[in-house]
């Protein structure tokens, strides 16, 4: 049996990147996975590829925040598992951000997850069953670089939210874990480092070369690791946030 077998799985923001790697491995692993995203075309092919359902949502509109929740529960009658994947990661420095440019990255990074969760919760609650929800992070809600600014404020408070929502339910046996993923190789890091680095097409090779371990975060490791979380197999575990990275925290030189 697969880790997730007969589990109701939700990945907002789940139509590319890391959301996508986790409704892969969510897939192979015996759930039946709920995707939502905002482009209608790349949520859809992904859904015919994988056997997911795709429901297509703008998560920066509080309304829409909870419809993957919705079309979950329509569908299957529940949802067990919930995955926060969606992330904006637009640059801005304490001194050029703009008040609608924290406001963007507070209504993706954080607003968002706010009431997904909410919605799952109360589905949970309701039935008084258990559940799990991972919310990807950043390792950069530690401080990050002085661009990310607007990013690392509304990541941090998803960090705060995570041990907050898993401290208030775990009564409810709600397991609510995050994880701070560090630099990844993603479709969408790919257009940040053209967009906002003037990076090459050699980008990826002289990245990887930079790094500890010869390479960036994989989208297949990182969504394994998540399956783990929402699974059974990763026992009691809750309110952890978990640096997923290979940059070791207060380590010099």
């Amino acid at each position: 049996m697969g880790l997730l077998e007969e589990k109701v799985v939700l990945v907002n923001g789940g139509s590319q990147g890391v959301g996508a790697g986790i409704v892969r491995a969510a897939v192979r692993e015996g759930a039946s996975v709920v995707l939502s995203g905002r482009r209608a075309e790349v949520g859809e092919k992904l859904a015919a590829e994988s056997g997911a359902t795709f429901v297509q949502a703008d998560l920066a509109e509080p309304a829409q925040a909870g419809r993957g929740v919705e079309e979950a529960v329509a569908r299957h009658g529940r949802i067990d598992c919930l995955v926060n994947a969606a992330g904006l990661t637009s640059r801005g420095t304490l001194l050029d951000t703009t008040p609608e440019l924290f406001d963007a990255h507070i209504a993706i990074n954080l607003r968002a997850p706010f009431f997904a969760m909410q919605a799952a919760v109360r589905d949970m609650v309701a039935r008084e069953a258990p559940g799990t929800i991972v919310n990807i992070i950043t390792s950069s809600a530690h401080g990050g670089q002085p661009f990310l600014a607007p990013y690392v404020a509304a990541k941090a408070g998803l960090a705060g939210l995570t041990r907050n929502a898993a401290h208030a339910h775990r009564w409810d046996r709600i397991r609510i874990n995050g994880l701070n993923i560090g630099w990844t190789d993603t479709e969408g890091e790919d257009a940040v480092q053209r967009a906002f680095h003037g990076a090459g097409d050699d980008w990826r090779r002289k990245a990887a070369e930079s790094q500890p371990m010869g390479k960036l975060g994989q989208v297949d490791e990182i969504a394994d690791f998540v399956v783990f979380l929402l699974s059974d197999r990763s026992g009691v575990v809750t309110g952890s946030v978990i640096d997923w990275d290979q940059i070791v925290l207060g380590g010099l030189g």
